[in-house]
C-alpha cells in the first residue's frame, strides 16, 4: 500500500506550454505504490516521475487534458502504418530501466538537437541524474529500447500496470528522425498492450494550443479525461472518434 510522504501545490508560475494564464501542479510524494494503485492514479489524471506523482491544478485553465488510447478501438492512419513499415527493421527490447553511458550519450545527442532547434535550456544530465529521473526503483517502471542492429537509437521510459501502459519520456538519435520515432513508440506501446491484454495507453497531457503537445490527438480514437476526480470519485472519460479509415495498406 502506498505511503504518502507529502503533498503540495506549486505557487502560480509561467506556463511551459501557453502564454496565458499562469500554471500550477499539485504533487504527491509517494513510496510503495502498487501497480493497481498506479492504475487508479492514471485513470484520475496523475503522472509519475520517480516518487513524484503530479497533475495540473491550474484554475480556471483546463487546457492540459489527460489523453489515453483505447487499445481495442485504436486504428492507425495510413501515415502511421507507413511509420510502422519504416520502423520494422528496428528491434525492440522491453525491460526495467537501464542506466549506463550509452543511454546518457544518446540523451545528450537528442537534447543537444532540441537546444538548437527549439531553444531549450542546456542540460548537464549525467548517469546519477539519469538514474534519479528515469530509473527510480518501481514495480511498474519499464524501458522500451529500440535498436538498429547493435546500435541503440531510441529509449522510451514508461509505466506498465495490469491494465495499461503509460508513456512518460522518450528520446532518440536525431539521425533517425526520418523514422518518426515518437510516433513509432506510441504504436509500439499499443502493440505491446494488445499482446498483453491491457486496455489503454496513456500519453500524458494534450494541450490543444501547444504544437509540441497537441500531436497526441492525432491518434484515433482517443479518450479525454473530463474532470480532475479525487481518489474516491469515479473518473469520466470522453471518447473522441477520429476520421474514418478508408483504406488499409
Amino acid at each position: 500500500m502506498a505511503v504518502l510522504l507529502g503533498i503540495f501545490r506549486e505557487p502560480p508560475r509561467p506556463c511551459s506550454y501557453l502564454d496565458e494564464p499562469p500554471a500550477s501542479l499539485v504533487h504527491k510524494r509517494l513510496l510503495y505504490v502498487s501497480p493497481d494503485e498506479v492504475d487508479a492514479m492514471l485513470e484520475r489524471g496523475w503522472r509519475r516521475f520517480g516518487s513524484d506523482y503530479f497533475r495540473p491544478a491550474c484554475s480556471p485553465c483546463r487546457e492540459c487534458v489527460s489523453l489515453r488510447l483505447p487499445v481495442d478501438r485504436f486504428e492507425p492512419t495510413r501515415q502511421q502504418r507507413r511509420v510502422l513499415r519504416k520502423g520494422a527493421s528496428l528491434s525492440v527490447v522491453v525491460r526495467p530501466p537501464v542506466v549506463d553511458a550509452e543511454r546518457v550519450a544518446l540523451h545528450q545527442r537528442w537534447y543537444a538537437e532540441r537546444e538548437h532547434s527549439r531553444g531549450w535550456d542546456a542540460s548537464s544530465l549525467d548517469e546519477a541524474d539519469y538514474a534519479q529521473q528515469f530509473a527510480f526503483p518501481h514495480p511498474c517502471a519499464r524501458e522500451v529500447a529500440y535498436y538498429d542492429g547493435p546500435r541503440l537509437v531510441g529509449v522510451g521510459l514508461c509505466d506498465e500496470t495490469p491494465r495499461a501502459w503509460s508513456a512518460a519520456y522518450f528520446f532518440y538519435d536525431p539521425a533517425y528522425a526520418a523514422h518518426s520515432p515518437g510516433v513509432l513508440h506510441v504504436l509500439t506501446l499499443v502493440r505491446l498492450a494488445r499482446e498483453r491484454g491491457q486496455r489503454h495507453v496513456y500519453l500524458g497531457f494534450r494541450v490543444a494550443g501547444c504544437a509540441s503537445m497537441r500531436y497526441k490527438a492525432r491518434f484515433h480514437p482517443h479518450e479525454l479525461l473530463t474532470e480532475r476526480p479525487g481518489a474516491d470519485e469515479t473518473p469520466g472519460w470522453q471518447l473522441v472518434d477520429g476520421p474514418a479509415v478508408t483504406s488499409r495498406s
